[in-house]
């Protein structure tokens, strides 16, 4: 959610201070009516870190989003873009039939796919369905086609695994921070824009819920406790992910900058 120049407040984007501090790159370079994908974002990281190494530099990558650190260091299929009437006919097919009947579809021409995709994630059981109906492919077959950015050897991992109590309270700080940033005049910028609320930006995590108290729906108090809520679902999805995507990376516990730095560190 970084890259979106809508963003700044909502995501909890670096300070003007803090991008002083260090080059920062693919920060607030994207405009929220045009969706990034996780492959633009590999085509526009890629030759970044090639300059930075050119320069004799190393590269810190951070984030919260698994699927982009996977596919730096084991690469993304060319997966073709899927027509929006094609997209929106299969989501209105998985709504018609509900996901069991679609999960059963998918797993007859993609059982990879089907095995791998967790339950009640309708993005990616509708996106594995519409691929296989653009392409003729599966996308597991897709999948399977790939080079990674970052060849083996040439990184080093870190995953920031906190104790859970610390980091729901870290969370709420940080949406606290965020109202304190302002988080709601950022929402209602983008509210006035009637952009597709299928597009990224307007998934970020506390959008439906200011957004909702400033059409009157909602008490601040309620939308700030729905967001915590939601965030701490975000965060559990996170940790979840390291755990099943990237087990063999090592871990640091504490919230201590200093700390993590010397887990990372060789």
């Amino acid at each position: 959610m970084q890259l979106y120049a809508d963003l700044t407040a909502l995501s909890a984007r670096p300070t003007p201070e803090e991008e002083a501090s260090a080059p920062h790159h693919l920060f607030g370079v994207a405009d929220g009516a045009d969706g990034w994908s996780v492959g633009r974002w590999l085509r526009a990281a890629e030759p970044v870190l090639a300059a930075i190494h050119g320069r004799g530099r190393p590269a810190i990558v951070v984030g919260g989003t698994g699927l982009y650190f996977k596919a730096l260091t084991e690469g993304l299929a060319d997966v073709p873009a899927v027509p929006t009437d094609l997209r929106d006919a299969v989501e209105a097919r998985y709504d018609a039939e509900g996901e069991a009947a679609a999960r059963a579809r998918l797993a007859t021409a993609d059982p990879a796919a089907a095995a791998r995709i967790a339950p009640g994630d309708r993005q990616r059981l509708t996106r594995a369905l519409a691929v296989l109906q653009a392409s003729g492919r599966s996308l597991s077959d897709w999948q399977a086609d790939t080079r990674p950015v970052l060849p083996e050897g040439s990184w080093r991992a870190l995953a920031l695994e906190p104790p859970r109590d610390a980091l729901y309270g870290r969370c709420d700080l940080r949406l606290a921070g965020m109202l304190e940033a302002g988080a709601l005049a950022e929402v209602a910028a983008l509210t006035a824009r009637g952009l597709d609320s299928r597009l990224p930006v307007m998934k970020a995590v506390g959008m439906r819920e200011f957004a909702a108290h400033l059409a009157g729906e909602i008490t601040l108090e309620q939308a700030l406790e729905d967001a915590r809520r939601e965030t701490r679902r975000y965060a559990k999805r996170q940790l979840t992910w390291l755990r099943n995507q990237m087990a063999d990376w090592p871990r640091a516990a504490s919230l201590d900058p200093e700390a993590q730095w010397r887990a990372l560190r060789p």
